[in-house]
């Protein structure tokens, strides 16, 4: 059974199957650029998903030919200073937002993710991609530096590759982006939802609550110096090891059966 939200949003499809949670972005005449209202559609959708019980991993896709084409540029031009730093801001909070709720993000990318697209790929906790797929941050091109997507990008590839992508804006392939980390699965366009989905299931059979304490502790202890995060894991280990579902595990394990998560 899939449960719909179709009145919600404007320019988000939300859909519900068993765990799993689908966010589409549905401007497909607009190439699912990220005007300010989707992003705060967006963002409101991914808390909201946070605040769920029954939502163990999110699968975040596009309509249409692209996956995301990058900032709505014709809501960009002739603005005050202030239009553009709140339009960062509300960008900033939504990618910030992706990695800080408890329920893993799956990119599903079928087509182009470039400019605030990429990052927003690049953001999401696994990505899996079409063979077809391509990621680029164009915003040299323009005149506009994709400097906030520089954050995403730059922590997901090596750095060289990040510095071509942002000086040359050039389109790179889903196997190149694999090869460099930022892509975890390539296949083909017809297996993309199949194997997404998968994927998906096979983290929403864990349970919730360690799973969400795992995201949060990977992302605390990532740029932490090495001595500085083993002494906050092994914290978070010792916590983790007491709860309910990890003693359920471990004797699941022991006798041999299924757990049974609270």
């Amino acid at each position: 059974m899939s449960d719909v939200d179709t009145q919600k949003y404007q320019h988000i499809l939300v859909e519900y199957e068993g765990r799993v949670a689908f966010v589409t972005m549905n401007r497909p005449q607009r190439r699912n650029a990220l005007s300010l209202e989707h992003m705060q559609e967006l963002l409101a959708c991914f808390k909201e998903i946070g605040e769920r019980r029954d939502a163990g991993a999110v699968v975040l896709r596009g309509n249409g030919p692209a996956f995301c084409a990058g900032h709505d540029l014709s809501e960009m031009t002739g603005q005050e200073p202030e239009f553009y730093r709140h339009l960062f801001e509300v960008c900033t909070v939504l990618m910030e937002t992706i990695q800080s709720i408890p329920q893993p993000v799956i990119a599903q990318v079928h087509g182009v993710a470039t400019a605030a697209g990429c990052q927003l790929a690049a953001s999401c906790d696994l990505v899996v991609a079409a063979s077809s797929a391509r990621f680029a941050t164009p915003g040299v091109k323009i005149g506009l530096f994709c400097s906030t997507p520089m954050v995403a990008l730059s922590r997901a590839v090596p750095a060289k590759l990040a510095m071509e992508m942002l000086l040359t804006g050039e389109l790179i392939s889903a196997h190149a982006m694999h090869a460099a980390g930022m892509v975890n699965r390539v296949v083909a366009a017809d297996q993309l939802a199949a194997a997404t989905r998968a994927l998906a299931e096979q983290i929403v059979a864990a349970s919730p609550t360690v799973v969400g304490l795992g995201k949060q502790a990977f992302y605390r202890q990532l740029n932490m110096p090495q001595h500085e995060a083993y002494t906050y894991t092994r914290e978070v280990m010792a916590n983790n090891a007491s709860l309910a579902d990890a003693q359920e595990g471990i004797c699941a394990f022991l006798e041999k059966r299924p757990p049974q998560w609270q």
